[in-house]
Order: C-alpha cells, then sequence, then structure tokens
C-alpha cells in the first residue's frame, strides 16, 4: 500500500472509532439524560403507545385508557372521579407530561420498568400485547370520599393517616381539577390546561402535600409534648405557674387569651381552652434548643416523600426567645403541610410512635404478581408511651369538654382525641384566619384513623364564624366515622 493511500485507510479507521465512541456515548453514557429531555418526543409517544396500567384503591382501578384514535398518541389516559383523587393520581397527559404517582411509578404502568422485563420478553413470544402493571395504594375510598365531599366548595385540604403504620388513608384538595380534561393532545385539552394555569384559586396545587400554613393552636400539643418530654410538666393537672398577664420575652407586650380560666391553668385546662399565655411561657421554658428538637422528632424541617414529595414543614430553630415564645403557639414563623400535623397527630395515637407516612402499598406486574411491597416503617420516637399518653387525655379531655365537640363520634367503645385552631392570616391578621382540627379514633384494639383537617377559605362564612372547631371539626369527624365503618 502506497503512503497516499494508507494515510486515507488510517483517516477512514479514525473516523469510524470516532463514530463507535459517539455512538456508545449516547447510547450508555448519555442515555438517561437524552431519556428525559422534554423535547425528546419519542418518549412521550411511547408512554402513550399501549394502555398504562392502573391506579388502584380499594381493589378497583381509579384510572383507565382509551384509543384516542391518534396516529401516534394511541392511548389517552381517564380517570374515575377525577377531581376527587386527583391529589393521588396526579395526572398523565399526552401533551403536559405527567406528575405525582403517575409521573414517579411511570416505568411500572407503562410496563418500561426494568423490573417487567421477563414480562415484555415473555409477550414478545405469545404475542400478546405490551401492557402496563398496576400501583396500588393504601387509600381507603371512603375515607376520601368523605373528605373530598366535607370541604365542599371550601378551600382546604385534609390528610388521614393510620397511625399504627404509617398508611395514608385520604388525601384531598379542594378546589381541584379533573386530569382527565386535559389528558389529550388537542385544542380542547390545551384550552383546559392554560384555564388551570391562570386560575388564581390554584386548582392544580396540592394543598395537603405542597402548602405550608400556619398552625396556630394545633402546635400546641407539638409544645406540650415538649414540655412532657423536658421534664418541665410532670403533672397536667397542675398549676403552671402562668400569670394572666405574662408578657412575651424582648417584648411589653402581654400574650392575649381568647378565653378564661387561663391564669396558672393547668397543662390539661390550658389545652382544654386553648391558653396561648401558657403555652407561650411552657415554649420558653423549654427554649427553643429543645423545642426545636422535639419539631424535628415529629418531621419539620425536613421533606417528607410518600412517595410523592411533600414541602417541609418549619420550626424557626434561630428565633430568638420572644420569637420561640409565639413559634410555639403556631405563630410568628411556625408553618406546616396538612400532613405533618396529620404525622404529628398520629405519633400521639400511637402512643408515641411514628411511622413513615406512605400511600403506595404494591407495585404489581400485568399478570397481578407483586414486584414490590412496601412494609411500615418506623420513622422516630418524639414522645414516650407514657408521655403519649398524657397527650391523649388532653386531646380527649377538648372533644369532650371543649372546643372540638362536633368532632365526637358518640359511637360505643371509641374515644376521641382533638385540638383546634384558628390561625392568623396576613398581615396583623388582616386576611381570613384558616380553620384547623386535629383528631383521632382509637378503640380498644388502638387507633386506626388520625386526621388533620385545614379550611383555608370557606364561602358564605363570615370572618368572626371562622374556627377550627366549627368548620373543621365535622369533616375530620365524617373522615374518622368513614374508617370505622369501612372497617366493621
Amino acid at each position: 500500500m502506497n503512503k497516499p493511500l494508507r494515510r486515507v485507510a488510517i483517516f477512514c479507521g479514525l473516523l469510524v472509532l470516532a463514530l463507535l465512541l459517539r455512538d456508545n456515548w449516547l447510547q450508555f453514557v448519555r442515555a438517561d439524560e437524552l431519556n428525559a429531555n422534554p423535547k425528546n418526543r419519542r418518549i412521550q409517544i411511547e408512554r402513550y403507545s399501549n394502555e398504562r396500567g392502573n391506579i388502584i384503591v380499594d381493589g378497583q382501578p381509579i384510572t383507565g385508557s382509551v384509543d384516542s384514535g391518534d396516529k401516534f398518541y394511541k392511548f389517552k389516559r381517564t380517570y374515575v372521579d377525577g377531581p376527587m383523587w386527583a391529589p393521588v393520581t396526579g395526572y398523565a397527559s399526552q401533551a403536559y407530561d405527567a406528575n405525582q404517582i403517575e409521573k414517579i411509578e411511570d416505568g411500572i404502568l407503562t410496563g418500561n420498568d426494568d423490573r417487567l422485563f421477563f414480562d415484555r420478553t415473555l409477550a414478545m413470544f405469545t404475542g400478546e400485547k405490551k401492557k402496563g402493571g398496576d400501583v396500588v395504594t393504601t387509600l381507603n375510598g371512603a375515607a376520601q370520599k368523605a373528605a373530598f365531599e366535607g370541604l365542599g366548595n371550601n378551600t382546604g385540604a385534609v390528610v388521614a393517616i393510620e397511625p399504627s403504620t404509617g398508611k395514608i388513608l385520604a388525601l384531598a384538595s379542594t378546589p381541584s381539577y379533573d386530569p382527565a380534561s386535559f389528558a389529550g393532545y388537542s385544542d380542547k385539552d390545551e384550552k383546559a390546561w392554560v384555564g388551570l394555569e391562570k386560575d388564581k384559586n390554584k386548582p392544580k396545587q396540592n394543598r395537603a402535600l405542597r402548602e405550608i400554613y400556619p398552625p396556630g393552636s394545633v402546635f400546641k400539643v407539638v409544645t406540650a409534648a415538649a414540655a412532657l418530654e423536658s421534664g418541665k410538666v410532670k403533672d397536667i393537672d397542675a398549676s403552671t405557674d402562668t400569670p394572666e398577664g405574662w408578657k412575651i420575652p424582648l417584648s411589653t407586650l402581654p400574650m392575649k387569651n381568647h378565653s378564661g380560666g387561663c391564669a396558672n391553668a393547668s397543662l390539661n385546662e390550658a389545652l382544654r381552652v386553648s391558653c396561648n399565655s401558657v403555652f407561650a411561657k411552657l415554649g420558653d421554658d423549654v427554649g427553643v434548643e429543645k423545642m426545636n428538637e422535639m419539631a424535628e422528632k415529629f418531621g419539620f424541617n425536613a421533606e417528607q416523600f410518600t412517595p410523592v414529595r411533600s414541602a417541609a414543614s418549619v420550626y424557626d430553630k434561630n428565633a430568638d426567645r420572644g420569637g420561640n415564645a409565639l413559634s410555639s403557639i403556631g405563630q410568628f414563623n411556625t408553618a406546616t403541610t396538612p400532613l405533618q400535623m396529620a404525622m404529628v397527630t398520629a405519633a400521639i395515637a400511637n402512643d408515641g410512635k411514628l411511622m413513615k407516612p406512605y400511600m403506595v402499598d404494591q407495585l404489581r406486574a400485568p399478570n397481578l404478581d407483586v414486584i414490590k411491597q412496601n412494609e411500615p416503617e418506623q420513622m422516630s420516637q418524639p414522645v414516650s408511651p407514657e408521655n403519649a399518653q398524657k397527650l391523649q387525655a388532653m386531646m380527649e379531655n377538648v372533644v369532650a369538654k371543649g372546643t372540638g365537640a362536633k368532632a365526637d363520634l358518640n359511637m360505643s367503645g371509641v374515644k376521641v382525641g382533638g385540638k383546634t385552631g384558628t390561625a392568623q392570616h396576613g398581615e396583623k391578621n388582616a386576611k381570613r384566619p384558616y380553620a384547623w382540627f386535629i383528631s383521632y379514633a382509637k378503640t380498644d384494639k388502638g387507633s386506626p384513623v388520625a386526621v388533620a383537617v385545614i379550611v383555608e377559605d370557606a364561602e358564605g362564612v363570615g370572618r368572626e364564624d371562622i374556627s377550627g372547631g366549627g368548620l373543621a371539626a365535622p369533616i375530620a369527624k365524617a373522615v374518622m366515622k368513614a374508617v370505622l365503618k369501612s372497617r366493621g
């Protein structure tokens, strides 16, 4: 071979080598990046080329697929009671991608997950159409319906948890939206999406998981837990030595109470009538470090994954004495998701043991074989069993003799504990306050359900009539009742 030909051969060899390197780089190194690129239309086409698996509640699918008649996107997602289940399912749209369970478990639902390789291979030999697997949830249909219908036209959210396992039984958010309204790729779907995006009421916002609110007086159960665990209070019926005009540290302002009988009130009585002065003083006695430690044991200052991500609730660990006193009654910078307050309530109801919240029970193959079974997992032990039982006695007193009377189930063998809250909202409390209620139901076999309810804005209710006991407690009652009835 002469010299020019040899040079051409070497150059061609280098080109082939470069092509092979480039091809391997794209296929193996950048594959995940390219697959995740939102401009990669092939991923969307693949997602809807076959029927998706379903999301299951109480053994029944709450999703489906229909032939869309489109050349590329052959199947379109459908939903049963879409607005009620949207905070759980999220959406799967040919035009606007997917979110929540539809996105997180997309591999199982499309059948593309590596764990379904055998099913895909078998289908190639049998000639069967490719199918997606199912996501089986922990949700209770009756509880979800009670939560959604209880909220009605109000703006708010409900979370219900099984305390002994952490299973999420209900997750409702209003106003809501129908994921089916933009599941396709048409002008009609685009109009529905744009309308939701522009809606000032934020119907696509998952208020149960992604919105954080001032908790107001429902946070007092956390302060009570800190007071008991730190030893600042041993006897819940003993005087707390709190003057009526107790002054906020670093301020000349006295703490205002909205009810009488708070001077030197016991912890039990202070929770029953919701004394700001007693709990602000207790927060100051415990100190910001121990208050923050207790809040974080319950899950504050960290995101939660259910597997859908929940925003981190906040307790200000850098607050000064005055800020910490206000934080201890759910004001200042304290902010929480409804999920977080359901977790607090569940831990108290479960004798102080906090279980990690989750709402996916199983992942199933198309042939119904279980690919993954989620098991209950302890997250922390915020309070001792002894102190948890003291907190239960106090919360049951709130329902039996205090502001939480509208949550009482009046069922034989069932005790209900709760706490009301009306949280200030806006600068100088100028906006309508939020109505909170947290509660649990307990039988001789333990507590089957703990609930957190927030009513952010109530239709047709005057500001003076907004209260946790009046607006939120009846919703919690309906959810607890639904869970108890569904369990016989």
